[in-house]
């Protein structure tokens, strides 16, 4: 009897591997799947535009620098010696306002589908010129205004710029400005005068990109408002929003970063490489399928250990035989659901997949086990456990906030129901059942009459 039940359960256990190898190799296929749609957004990301980045505009007025210091020369004489340096003079906007509005448009490729955007933005500021801290004489070059934007091609029409009230344009193309920063495009400034002291800017553009929008907060004053109709943003970088309003209708989030909040000026002249402080809203599904899918595949050896533990139960209390072979069945039917569901997710609602998934698979599974443990209401009872499992899984997708303690709980009301309905199991004397030995022949009856003889 030992031996029965310890081969039965080394049989499950191999079993219950050869199912979880399956399950690893539909979780593979899951991510070729993602990174199919990954190679869309680079595909689209190459003909439209990439994540866009903005940081600017920063007031550059190159100078040249002239000192005169006293030195000895070889022989030891005092001469006066000219030293001569091409610097630039940084001022930053003590004002950033930025109010935009992110309209998002999805393009597909295939099966996939990408999130777009276009920002129709107003950029305002305000810079104070401050000379220069030198003893020099400074012979100041022509100034203009530095600003980067990660992608080009996302511009959407000319972008209006005014400076001091005055029209001005923006082209392509700057020096680099320090040892971190080569901003790709300049607002030159030829009316601009040494004797200048404050000046004003106005930027309107319609800025095209792909899923992200970062902004660099690099005035002393930053205040950044964006509006959309999209659902369902990500906020993230080094700050949140200080207001922030979200519904099926779209968002409205507000920023207000002062620079003694980030290290962006410091940044921007540092001659380290450090990345720039920013802002960032993404442009999300709601529901990812290759993430759901991926985390959906990690309950799967959940699905098939309460399965066969449902059917080891059956043998133990009922004596009811069950082949490896249909161990193995209904596995791989357990399995396949979890490729169903990446496959329908693609085409319908995610919601929509996993009901049509799941709905197939209680239905196989249902029919074939009442076969397999000899009564249907036995089949209807399991296929109720994997309804309900099933249901409870859902549950645990959808509520990434709260998964961890409903996937805890579910775990504890499972443990809970096996022992109990095992409470009287008596381990050393249950063995697993044996199929029925069929009945001994009956000797066929003799057409002889046995005679005793007495002696």
């Amino acid at each position: 009897m030992k031996f029965a039940l310890a081969l039965k359960l080394l049989v499950i256990g191999i079993v219950t591997i050869v199912i979880s190898v399956a399950l690893v190799m539909v979780n593979g296929t899951i991510t070729d799947r993602q990174r199919y749609r990954d190679d869309t957004v680079r595909s689209i990301e190459a003909s439209y535009a990439s994540q866009q980045t903005l940081i600017g505009p920063v007031l550059v007025r190159p100078y040249t620098e002239t000192t005169v210091t006293t030195e000895r020369d070889d022989k030891g004489t005092l001469k006066p010696v000219t030293h001569t340096a091409s610097l630039n003079a940084l001022s930053f906007p003590h004002t950033l306002n930025l109010t935009g509005q992110l309209k998002p448009n999805e393009r597909r490729h295939g099966l996939y589908s990408v999130e777009l955007y276009e920002l129709a933005a107003h950029l305002t500021g305000g810079i104070d010129l401050a000379r220069p801290q030198t003893t020099g004489t400074i012979v100041f070059g022509e100034p203009y205004l530095a600003l980067s934007v990660e992608d080009v091609r996302g511009f959407v029409g000319t972008p209006a710029v005014t400076v001091n009230g005055q029209a001005a344009y923006i082209v392509q193309g700057a020096d680099p400005v320090t040892a971190n920063w080569t901003p790709n495009l300049h607002i030159p400034l030829r009316t601009l005068k040494p004797t200048d002291t404050h000046l004003d800017f106005a930027l309107d553009m319609n800025l095209g990109g792909t899923e992200r929008l970062s902004l660099a907060p690099i005035g002393d004053s930053n205040h950044f408002e964006l509006t959309s109709t999209w659902p369902s943003p990500l906020f993230d970088g080094q700050f949140l929003p200080r207001t922030r309003t979200v519904g099926p209708a779209g968002f409205t989030a507000t920023w207000d970063v002062p620079s003694l909040a980030t290290g962006a000026q410091l940044e921007l002249q540092a001659a380290s490489s450090k990345p720039v402080d920013l802002l960032t809203t993404s442009l999300l599904t709601t529901i990812d399928p290759y993430k759901l899918s991926d985390r959906a595949t990690k309950y799967g050896i959940l699905f098939v250990l309460l399965t066969f533990g449902g059917f080891f139960l059956f043998e133990m209390l009922k004596s009811l035989p069950i082949h490896p072979i249909q161990y193995l069945l209904v596995g791989f039917g357990l399995a396949i659901f979890f490729l169903l569901l990446i496959s329908f997710s693609e085409h319908v609602p995610f919601a929509l997949a996993y009901l049509i998934s799941s709905a197939a698979c209680i239905g196989l599974l249902t029919f074939y086990l009442a076969y397999v443990l000899r009564g249907t209401l036995r089949a209807l009872g399991f296929g109720a456990m994997l309804a309900t499992l099933y249901a409870a899984v859902y549950g645990l997708l959808i509520s990434e906030d709260n998964a961890l303690i409903l996937g805890s709980l579910l775990l504890f009301a499972v443990l809970a129901a096996v022992m109990v309905v095992t409470r009287k199991v008596d381990w050393y004397k249950t063995s697993p059942a044996t199929p029925p030995l069929p009945p001994s022949p009956t000797p066929p009856p003799s057409d002889f009459t046995t005679i005793r003889l007495s002696h």
